[in-house]
């Protein structure tokens, strides 16, 4: 089945701008689905703009399939900056029949485009389609690091106990999916006060990380070697404080600041693993003088001069770009090995696989920062190895 029959096209004439606004910005260095669907297989793009037009299972904010729209007009405002991009816009997937139908169609579009080395960006619709999203991976048969950027951890169920695909309860779904592909799973900037302490147990349990939000205040910096894991992210709008994104039903006061949001979305395009990225949960209907769409805006347009950005920082490769430090816990027990590189001082630690769990590598690379390997000159073990080491076992 083609791509094209999933979408609808972008009719720019209802975004209510002047043509003459845009004969600069990003409307005219886009490829935009107006008609004729773009030709995907010719290796002309880069990143593909994803509108869902689905919002049945956002819960208590009704109105996110309204943000595709909403984001568009303030997204082909912007400049397109000094790099030459090659972006698509897809335009908008009809809302299935059945909310499982916008589900397979997210998930056979983005299987289609990450095989092509198109990395999806997904605008709209609830936080339930991190599942859509996540079920790609599977179909692709590949391992998965998901990073979610959330003041809560949507580990919710129903009354009668069953598990829903909702954007309160998606994660249950991913973690007990069968055949699992999950290897990781990060949460940044949870707020203690919206999170069920159980909740964070079970994390505790599977050796998954959760970070709270006071954790970046002035330092978003040390969410990058996180971001530097993810193969997918998820972005939930109500992760950013209501004074400077008001557009979700759930707004808090608390949260990350615009720029850091912006920071952080720099930090995702910058990450050579990354292959999908996901912003849900805009609720256009709660928005104040299009703050919120504004703000996504940035948002994304940070996120692909991240992608262009990109170091290609692969450790280890070759080895004359980087430099390998080794020390030893106090009582001599283990060897700790990491390795920062030449070209832009990021850290990683090698962390060795248990015998007889990989035929093929020995050890795995995990990101980190420099104060991890301060932890450890001292001789004792960063939680980041030991948790790491863990999930390996």
């Amino acid at each position: 089945m083609s791509l094209a029959s999933f979408f609808s096209p972008v009719d720019l004439s209802k975004l209510s701008y002047k043509h003459d606004d845009y004969i600069s910005n990003m409307a005219t260095s886009v490829t935009i689905h107006q008609g004729v669907f773009p030709d995907l297989a010719n290796n002309s793009y880069d990143i593909a703009l994803i509108g869902v037009l689905e919002d049945r299972h956002s819960i208590r904010n009704k109105g996110t399939a309204l943000a595709p729209d909403a984001f568009r007009k303030k997204f082909y405002q912007l400049n397109q900056g000094s790099h030459l991009t090659r972006i698509v816009d897809l335009g908008n997937i009809k809302a299935g029949h059945k909310l499982s139908d916008t589900y397979v169609a997210l998930k056979l579009i983005l299987v289609e485009l990450i095989t092509l080395n198109i990395t999806p960006v997904i605008i709209g619709g609830g936080q339930d389609l991190t599942y859509a999203q996540y079920m790609a991976y599977e179909d692709l048969e590949q391992r998965v690091d998901l990073l979610v950027v959330d003041s809560r951890l949507d580990m919710g169920e129903n009354p009668e106990g069953t598990i829903e695909t909702t954007s309160t309860s998606y994660l249950n779904k991913i973690f007990l999916h069968e055949p699992n592909y999950l290897f990781n799973f990060s949460n940044l900037g949870y707020q203690t006060y919206f999170v069920h302490q159980d909740h964070l147990k079970v994390l505790d349990k599977l050796y998954f990380d959760a970070h709270r939000l006071g954790s970046f205040y002035g330092k978003i910096n040390l969410a990058e070697p996180i971001i530097r894991n993810a193969n997918m992210i998820s972005f939930d709008i109500s992760a950013v404080r209501s004074s400077d994104a008001c557009g979700n039903a759930g707004a808090s006061p608390n949260g990350f600041y615009g720029e850091e949001a912006c920071g952080i979305c720099r930090y995702a395009g910058m990450n050579d693993k990354l292959s999908s990225i996901g912003f849900y949960e805009f609720n256009p209907l709660c928005d104040h003088q299009d703050q919120t769409a504004a703000l996504l805006a940035q948002m994304v347009w940070y996120f692909i001069d991240g992608f262009y950005n990109r170091k290609h920082d692969i450790p280890l490769q070759p080895k004359s770009q980087y430099i390998t430090y080794r020390t030893s816990l106090k009582d001599g027990s283990q060897e700790l090995v990491f390795i920062k590189s030449k070209k832009t001082d990021r850290w990683w630690m090698q962390v060795p696989y248990p015998r007889g769990k990989s035929q093929n590598e020995r050890f795995h690379l995990v990101p980190c920062l420099y104060e991890d390997y301060q932890t450890a000159i001292s001789g004792e073990m960063p939680d980041l190895w030991w948790r790491t080491h863990q999930k390996l076992s």
